[in-house]
């Protein structure tokens, strides 16, 4: 691998820690394969790791981060509090469940993963984030997938802004408007789904650049996204991929390139709405 650590951007956080600007995604990695691919990441270079309690593998990703043998302080873990623990007692219990599983006593980032706003119970959650910060179980408190609304409600009814907002984020779902919002209210944006399943890699505005500058398609798009400013946490179980997705910081797209890429737009999502959605299936 090219890339070494110390090449990674740290972005500073509202609350003044630090984020690595690209991080090592871990959804859709079952329980039982995970903890080759993100032992191998941290092996590699990379020191942030994104879980979540929905995705059933916090444990093997704490698992991988023993296994590598780094300290708990070299890496940054982000996990997140799913719709069925909305609720002031019930994140906290869920943020507790997913240290346990971790084996940690603290999380990075903790994130309410969807707001469920049929649910209404989003503020209430957030409070409990405020409290859960306060007892040193999350160093950082931050949302995904919110919409301006739900945003601006969390801040008018705690006065607490989220210090992150992870969204579905890629040139077919370029989030303008939402990135706008983010910059105005000083939030730092996340893209989940950066490479929008590889629908992309076909397009003349990424593979001329990716010939350009002799890297592969997913390459570029991570590039893209670094220039952006968006933080970027591209999953892999590959070795090779693994090892790619990593080696970005040799080069840098033209501004040709860059604006070559707001063509792409096309409003598509690869994942639920968060307007409606609940849970998988209803």
């Amino acid at each position: 691998m090219t890339a070494s650590t110390d090449q990674v951007p740290l972005i500073t956080l509202p609350d003044g820690a630090s984020i690595p600007q690209l991080g090592f995604g871990t959804w859709q990695i079952p329980e039982g394969e995970v903890v080759e691919p993100v032992t191998r990441a941290l092996l590699g270079g990379y020191r942030h790791i994104d879980t979540a309690a929905a995705y059933g593998n916090e444990a093997g990703v704490g698992q991988a981060v023993h296994a590598a043998g780094l300290d708990r302080g070299e890496v940054f873990i982000t996990t997140k509090c799913f719709n069925d623990d909305h609720g002031h007692q019930e994140a906290k219990r869920a943020l507790k469940a997913s240290l346990s599983r971790l084996e940690m006593d603290y999380v990075d980032l903790y994130l309410i993963h969807w707001p469920v706003p049929s649910k209404d119970r989003y503020v209430e959650t957030w409070q409990a984030f405020i409290e859960l910060q306060e007892e040193g179980l999350t160093r950082s408190i931050g949302v995904c997938n919110f919409n301006q609304p739900h945003l601006e409600r969390l801040v008018a009814e705690t006065g607490v802004k989220p210090v992150l907002n992870q969204i579905e984020l890629h040139p077919r779902l370029q989030q303008a408007g939402l990135r706008r919002e983010h910059d105005d209210l000083g939030i730092i944006t996340e893209a989940w789904s950066p490479l929008g399943k590889g629908v992309t890699f076909e397009e003349p505005a990424v593979a001329d650049a990716a010939a350009a500058h002799g890297k592969t398609p997913a390459q570029i798009l991570i590039r893209w996204h670094l220039q952006l400013g968006n933080v970027v946490i591209p999953k892999s179980v590959t070795p090779e991929r693994i090892e790619q997705n990593f080696d970005v910081f040799d080069f840098a797209l033209t501004p040709e390139q860059m604006a070559a890429f707001d063509a792409l737009e096309a409003g598509e999502r690869t994942g639920p709405d968060p307007d409606t959605f609940v849970r998988p299936g209803g």
